[in-house]
């Protein structure tokens, strides 16, 4: 659990956290283990140093700014050009707020404003599942968030490039490393502050860019062109690849469905922060009840506002591609910039993506080393992991991203980019919650748990579980189905692809094996673990004076 204010049995002082009226220090933390063996062995968690400090407009944007990633503003160029803007409007339409996360979402709303412990999602997969299937889990998720941290260092330097190279790429890793290590090590109001500020980045970009788009297309641009929704008449709203014809359409739909999948973040990341948010069962669930407007407005209108503001047959968006333009260079936004002759709106698109990025890379720090923290508690990983500083950082994880971070110095010397998209996929952690979702409801069916007492209650259930968990799978082994079309096969695009799909199941059995795991049935979860500290701590919780 989380601190609370509330003393163990071993009378060990701990942090209380959330801006109650008093602060206790740790005191007996080096002399006992942070784990009790049971009879059979296994290993129990007895405390979790965590302190909660996140406010609730930290939460708030982390809530906003977990959802919004650069791909939103680049990448989503390429989706556009292989399907067009039609496809690309009703596949983030579908993917993201009517359907696939949002159903997502409302199951981790549910289980985590009832639980709101540290790395909630991987740690409720092993109590509500299986352990293995926690254990799997675990890893996963800390395996892409920790590799996503290069990859944004990476992308942050090639974003700096748009305006010059005279800075060395090792320098700029450098710099955004010790930047990192600044905002992690110290304590976590120092993320929490950090990411408020740059996921306020995030959102004028967003927002500013789609007000763009409406000023711009009624002819408020230095060419007093009109254009609207012309390029939805010509070329057309439905490309055409890999065949034509109806066929040609699909593939180009289902193109832009995979770029969804990958553009819109689920609530995972700011579900990371449950074990350090203050008031959480409050916090969390309002922060849980924006995000349908918050994937409404930016990846809804923002699939819509790419399409009107370049045709997919664009040239210039295509060489930008083709090139590896830096930056802004190949954001949909800075092409038809160039194209309405509109000057310095490029360098303000960039330096904001810039901030994205940054936001991007922090975020993966923080949620690379909770989620590692989260397996180190459960007894998954090493015992030396849980150690936390005297102000809650769980200091081993997070010196262990960043020593894994190192790896973006791969680029100095080459072109390697390209070996840190192997595991950009979160597909997974979606079926995960989606899964263990459906056991908590049982659970709760069976035991008698009636869901009218909890923080939050999900409509729709277990049907929506089901329904994300059945898109979400499908999405996975459709993510690289390009490879397979005749002509484009090429066996390091398949490993980028599925690495990570072949990765879960020798996780989840080899720990099964290992320790001889099982299903845990519905009569025997366990769902009341951690519940009376948290409630100890909500009855308790006085708001500290507003920061």
């Amino acid at each position: 659990m989380a601190s609370t204010g509330i003393e163990s049995p071993s009378s060990e002082k701990r942090t209380l956290a959330g801006g109650a009226s008093a602060i206790k220090d740790v005191e007996a933390h080096d002399s006992v283990p942070p784990y009790s063996t049971s009879p059979a062995g296994s290993l129990k968690v007895v405390y979790d140093d965590t302190h909660r400090r996140l406010k609730s407009r930290h939460i708030q944007l982390i809530g906003i700014g977990g959802t919004i990633g650069t791909a939103l503003f680049v990448q989503i160029g390429q989706a556009l050009i292989q399907g067009g803007p039609g496809s690309l409007f009703v596949a983030f339409t579908l993917w993201a707020p009517c359907t696939f996360i949002l159903a997502i979402t409302i199951c981790m709303a549910e289980m985590v404003t009832y639980l709101p412990i540290s790395s909630p999602f991987i740690r409720l997969a092993g109590r509500f599942v299986d352990e293995a299937f926690g254990v799997a889990a675990g890893y996963n998720f800390f395996i892409l968030e920790a590799m996503l941290v290069p990859f944004e260092l990476v992308a942050c330097n090639l974003i700096i490039r748009y305006w010059s190279d005279i800075v060395p790429t090792g320098a700029v890793i450098a710099i955004i490393l010790v930047f990192y290590g600044l905002l992690n090590v110290f304590a976590v109001k120092y993320y929490g502050e950090s990411e408020f500020w740059l996921a306020l980045g995030k959102v004028l970009l967003a927002v500013g860019l789609i007000i763009y788009t409406f000023v711009t297309m009624l002819g408020a641009n230095p060419l007093r062109d009109r254009f609207g929704f012309r390029y939805w008449r010509d070329p057309g709203s439905f490309a055409e690849v890999y065949s034509t014809g109806s066929l040609g359409r699909f593939l180009g739909f289902l193109t832009c469905l995979v770029q969804a999948s990958y553009t819109v973040a689920g609530p995972d990341y700011l579900s990371m922060a449950a074990g350090e948010t203050e008031n959480p069962r409050v916090v969390l669930r309002s922060a849980y009840n924006k995000v349908f407007g918050r994937l409404m407005a930016f990846f809804v209108l923002g699939s819509m506002a790419v399409g009107i503001n370049a045709p997919y047959t664009s040239q210039e968006l295509a060489d930008a591609y083709t090139n590896n333009k830096p930056g802004a260079a190949a954001s949909p936004y800075v092409v038809a910039m160039n194209r309405l002759q509109i000057r310095v709106l490029p360098d303000i698109v960039n330096a904001l993506i810039l901030s994205a990025c940054l936001s991007a890379g922090n975020s993966y720090v923080y949620c690379a080393s909770r989620s590692l923290f989260g397996l180190a508690l459960e007894g998954r990983a090493p015992r030396v992991l849980t150690r936390c500083t005297k102000n809650g950082v769980p200091i081993y994880c997070v010196l262990l991203v960043l020593a894994i971070s190192l790896i973006s110095f791969l680029q100095v010397s080459s072109g390697s980019a390209v070996v840190l998209t192997w595991f950009v996929s979160i597909l997974i952690n979606f079926c995960v919650i989606a899964f263990t979702y459906t056991r908590f409801k049982k659970a709760c069916d069976v035991q008698g748990l009636s869901r009218d007492t909890l923080p939050y209650k999900g409509r729709w259930q277990p049907f929506l579980a089901w329904y994300a968990f059945s898109g979400c799978i499908t999405m996975v082994f459709l993510n690289g189905y390009s490879v397979f079309i005749q002509g484009n096969w090429k066996i390091t695009n398949f490993f980028f692809s599925y690495t990570m799909v072949g990765l879960f199941p020798v996780l989840y059995f080899g720990w099964k094996i290992l320790k001889r795991t099982e299903i845990i049935k519905a009569e025997n979860i366990d769902l009341h673990k951690d519940v009376e500290e948290i409630e100890e701590y909500t009855r308790n919780f006085v708001p500290g004076p507003p920061a």
